[in-house]
């Protein structure tokens, strides 16, 4: 069985999802479809909207036949990491092509990354103005080498996709391929109005503005049948965090650097809610998306340690699949090399165990769903016959 491999995070699935895994599936002419998906932190640095679960299913409804996790050290970070760790699982899992949506699907993101890799060797010290955010300094770097344009999120995604290939000893086929409906974060709907981008169907159910012809009937009784998660229910946990660590307890927080805890301290006394505290935390120098990450990492207490603990044992974590994606990890089964996980043990989940950072994040979860996230949970499997 050939497979195809994507990277995700559904939060939730939409319309424009469905499109995808059938682009991917279509274009790499594929058996089956292999998803990395991140867990129950996303990268832009909060809580998915439903969980890891929920999403799963949402998946194997819309065209996915084997959903695996990336785990929260992985997802929760800037497009290098996050795709590294992506990439490692599909690697592992001998997926041998990675299919991903772009604003750039003319560019050959290979003969970029590598033209990249020389740029990076060569200049890296030099994105140095503070003035900017180190992806906007690169993006400038990459148009005047090489004369592209490489400023839409999911073409730096992409670019990060192949950087991350390059390293793999044997790199898989990348196919981009044009997205359909809206940009990326566009709050308004595409012109036939079935096509919203993930942050206008989140906009749309928080306001509690219906949602229906944006997304699958599948994800809309998914949606309705479980709790949804915010920055809301995590604010009163940073503000307490931030009000009682010592400055030296916030310095090992993974992603903390060039005196943020101080900043990050200042800022909590003054600040309402969340948003408010990323606004007089802002600078020219961090994203949002950046700072997002960081405050998640301090609610966590994700420390650089655990970080560096966490990958030296990274395992891929089945979270669901058809009977092609079960087929599939019969196949490959006796050649992964990573562990394959399909149900975690008590053992796992401890502070030094494989899922010892994960069930820790975790558990933040399962406290405001009231479903347990990790030990004794077993693979969701779709009968499509079913379906």
């Amino acid at each position: 069985m050939h497979a195809v491999g994507m990277v995700a995070e559904f939060n939730p699935l939409h319309n424009g999802h469905v499109y995808a895994l059938q682009a991917a599936r279509r274009l790499a002419r594929a058996d089956v479809v292999v998803v990395v998906m991140s867990g129950n932190f996303v990268q832009r640095g909060e809580p998915a909207i439903v969980d890891k679960w929920t999403r799963t299913r949402m998946a194997l409804a819309a065209g996915a036949d084997l959903v695996v996790e990336l785990p929260v050290y992985d997802a929760v970070q800037s497009g290098s990491q996050f795709a590294s760790g992506a990439l490692a699982q599909l690697d592992s899992l001998g997926v041998t092509s990675l299919a991903f949506g772009t604003e750039g699907p003319e560019l050959d993101y290979m003969a970029l990354a590598r033209n990249v890799q020389s740029l990076l060797g060569e200049q890296r010290d030099e994105f140095t103005d503070y003035r900017q955010t180190y992806a906007s300094q690169l993006a400038a770097a990459i148009n005047h080498e090489t004369g592209s344009e490489v400023t839409a999120p999911n073409q730096m995604l992409g670019l990060s996709y192949a950087l991350a290939n390059l390293e793999l000893s044997r790199p898989l086929r990348l196919i981009p391929f044009g997205r359909q409906g809206v940009d990326h974060d566009d709050p308004d709907l595409g012109p036939s109005g079935t096509m919203a981008s993930a942050s206008a169907v989140r906009s749309r159910i928080r306001q509690g503005v219906g949602i229906d012809a944006l997304v699958p009937a599948s994800t809309l009784a998914a949606l309705g049948a479980v709790r949804t998660t915010s920055w809301q229910q995590l604010w009163p946990l940073l503000r307490y965090r931030l009000q009682t660590a010592a400055p030296a307890e916030l310095t090992v927080i993974e992603q903390m650097a060039e005196g943020l805890e101080h900043r990050f301290q200042a800022a909590v006394g003054d600040a309402n809610d969340f948003a408010d505290f990323l606004r007089v935390v802002k600078s020219k120098r961090y994203t949002y998306a950046r700072l997002r990450r960081l405050a998640l990492a301090v609610t966590l207490n994700m420390r650089r340690g655990d970080v560096i603990r966490a990958r030296h044992q990274r395992v891929t974590h089945v979270l669901g699949f058809t009977d092609a994606g079960r087929a599939y990890l019969q196949q490959v089964k006796k050649h992964v090399t990573l562990p394959l996980v399909s149900r975690v043990s008590r053992d796992m989940l401890e502070p030094d165990g494989p899922f010892g950072l994960i069930g820790r994040a975790d558990a933040l979860i399962t406290t405001i769903t009231g479903h347990e996230q990790n030990y004794g949970r077993v693979p969701i499997m779709e009968d499509l016959n079913d379906a």
